[in-house]
């Protein structure tokens, strides 16, 4: 004989229950706490993924999404970083041809092109077997606020050499130097073909940045062979990197 269990009736909340149309009834959906009404997360684009019809005007005028500026106006960014290849490469012309020197371009000083010299010419001794990048740094730094010192004593009040200026001709006459350092590494060390290598260049960068300081800084006309003397000093010094 089968046994019979009571079930207990099944009682639904009074607010759980909704009546729809026809009579029928609905279990209301719960919700989580603090969750905003479906009416606000519609509004919102990214919510609610209606955002080609949001953005399509942003896009379409040439703005960001977030409302941020126009990168079209925005500068190069060699340009925010000081550095000119145009500059560069008309001050790298100039100095080649030391007979006919244009002070006029170097009359806006910077220092971007020297360290590329500077660059160069530590990449040419390091092919040579020879690891002298602190030294160029270094003996570099030396020797700009050297002729910084020696110019402005002998100008005196008729000068108006600045670090800055300084420090930009004294690194762009640096490339007959690099030049040498470059054909170097085919010619044989020591020998008189490898000094005569060294006294030209160190001529040519000697009389480049001489006139160049005389010119930019005015006044020292009547010491251009002391300045000389101290910009041979010290390409000399740099040549002997490159021989020795």
């Amino acid at each position: 004989m089968a046994r019979e269990f009571a079930v207990p009736p099944v009682i639904f909340p009074s607010g759980g229950i909704s009546s729809g149309p026809g009579g029928l009834q609905h279990r209301r959906i719960p919700t989580a706490p603090f969750q905003p009404p479906r009416s606000a997360i519609s509004n919102i684009p990214f919510m609610s993924f209606d955002i080609g019809s949001t953005t399509a005007g942003n896009i379409a005028s040439g703005s960001s999404v977030g409302g941020g500026a126009d990168f079209g106006d925005e500068e190069p960014l060699l340009d925010e970083l000081g550095i000119y290849p145009d500059q560069i490469w008309r001050k790298t012309v100039s100095i080649l041809n030391p007979l006919r020197l244009n002070p006029d371009v170097h009359d806006d000083s910077d220092l971007s092109g020297p360290v590329l010299y500077y660059i160069l010419f530590g990449f040419f001794q390091l092919l040579a077997g020879k690891i002298q990048f602190g030294a160029i740094l270094g003996w570099i730094v030396i020797f700009s606020l050297f002729m910084y010192v020696v110019f402005n004593m002998l100008a005196d009040r008729t000068g108006n050499l600045d670090l800055h200026r300084c420090t930009s001709v004294v690194g762009y006459s640096m490339l007959p130097v690099v030049i040498f350092s470059a054909i170097s590494l085919f010619v044989p060390r020591g020998g008189m073909v490898g000094f005569a290598l060294a006294a030209f260049f160190v001529m040519w960068a000697t009389r480049v940045c001489a006139r160049l300081l005389i010119a930019l800084a005015g006044g020292g006309d009547e010491h251009l062979g002391l300045i000389a003397y101290a910009c041979f000093l010290i390409y000399t010094l740099f040549s002997m990197l490159v021989m020795f």
